[in-house]
């Protein structure tokens, strides 16, 4: 039998148990869903085992690892280590989502859950592909290593100290990652690097409680006032980052890197299409806008609370008010460094009182 008709006949099969993955709530950030995520990771397991994997869980300070290999192929064959994540984003709000986040829905040909895309479909595929190779071909020419990881949408915490632990166990002649777009379903990507992350939380406190702004307005700082005065300071009018020495150590474009991303296939009307946007903006001004999104560094602000939101008014000066900002970096960028510098700057715009 063929690899394709396998894979045909197998379709229903392999989406019935993608639906069944996609089920299980594997929220990394909420301590709530700590039990998922060990089902989620031995649901993984199991699925590992069912190829016929010397398959595990392993532990770590946070939510575990799952690890499985296949070296049937032999120690002169080549070995392929794949990398993913069980680990979903929070689904908040819930209002937003037209079926519920963890019963997977179809709709026009696509499948809607809470990890789709990022990253249970991915891992299924690799899963699924592996099963199908072995059942139309036998086995592969290739060792196969996989390793999923559970806390990739929370900084990977505890990955790097893993994979030093483990460096014999890891090793490959090359790694696959599928946690990346394509640029459009015409056109397969094969993705080099990504930006790097650095997730901040800035809060601040004023009044020891509540106040009435009617009796205290004009009197003491709005904590709610002071973040967004702190938050407008973060970045100039032209879209550049205000941080002191965010900058240092970035290196520009050279000119046949521009050209490549000039001659890419997708257009500044698709990608505000694809984005639910009228025009591109934000970003740093007469920089192209493809290198503005995949080779420069950024500041966003991810969430933002304080005060009353609920229905009707409440005029109050709020206690406190709390920002999540993240910035994405290239390469050079320390981390530690612009964790510093970011923190320093912060500090330096904040209000007495």
């Amino acid at each position: 039998m063929s690899l394709e008709t396998t894979l045909e006949q197998s379709r229903q099969k392999y989406e019935d148990e993608l639906v069944e993955f996609l089920k299980i709530p594997s929220v990394s950030a909420r301590s709530e869903h700590k039990g998922d995520m060990l089902k989620c990771a031995e649901w993984v397991r199991g699925k590992l085992a069912d190829l016929g994997m010397e398959a595990e869980v392993i532990s770590t300070a946070g939510h575990p690892i799952v690890y499985g290999e296949a070296m049937d192929a032999g120690p002169s064959a080549p070995t392929v280590l794949v990398y993913g994540h069980y680990d979903v984003q929070p689904v908040e709000p819930l209002d937003e989502w037209k079926t519920p986040p963890f019963e997977a829905s179809v709709r026009d040909g696509h499948m809607y859950a809470r990890g789709t895309a990022d990253d249970k479909g991915q891992i299924h595929i690799h899963m699924k592909a592996l099963e199908a190779y072995k059942e139309a071909k036998g086995v592969p020419p290739v060792n196969i290593k996989f390793l999923f990881e559970g806390e990739e949408e929370v900084g990977s915490v505890n990955l790097e100290e893993f994979i030093r632990n483990n460096v014999d166990k890891l090793a490959c002649d090359a790694a696959v990652i599928s946690d990346t777009p394509m640029l459009t379903p015409e056109h397969p990507s094969i993705t080099l690097g990504l930006r790097g992350l650095v997730y901040m939380e800035v809060k601040l406190t004023g009044p020891s409680q509540d106040l009435h702004s009617g009796q205290y307005g004009g009197g003491v700082v709005n904590p709610a006032n002071a973040l967004a005065k702190i938050i407008t300071q973060l970045k100039d009018d032209a879209g550049r980052v205000s941080i002191p020495g965010f900058y240092d150590a970035v290196k520009d474009l050279g000119p046949a890197e521009r050209r490549s991303l000039e001659d890419t296939p997708i257009t500044e009307e698709d990608f505000e299409r694809e984005a639910g946007v009228s025009a591109t903006g934000d970003g740093e001004a007469g920089v192209y806008w493809l290198e503005r999104i995949w080779a420069r560094p950024t500041l966003d602000v991810n969430g933002m609370v304080s005060g009353y939101t609920g229905e009707g008014a409440k005029t109050i000066i709020p206690a406190r008010a709390m920002a999540k900002i993240s910035m994405r970096l290239v390469p050079d960028q320390d981390p530690r460094d612009v964790r510093g510098k970011f923190e320093a700057y912060v500090k330096s715009l904040k209000p007495e009182g």
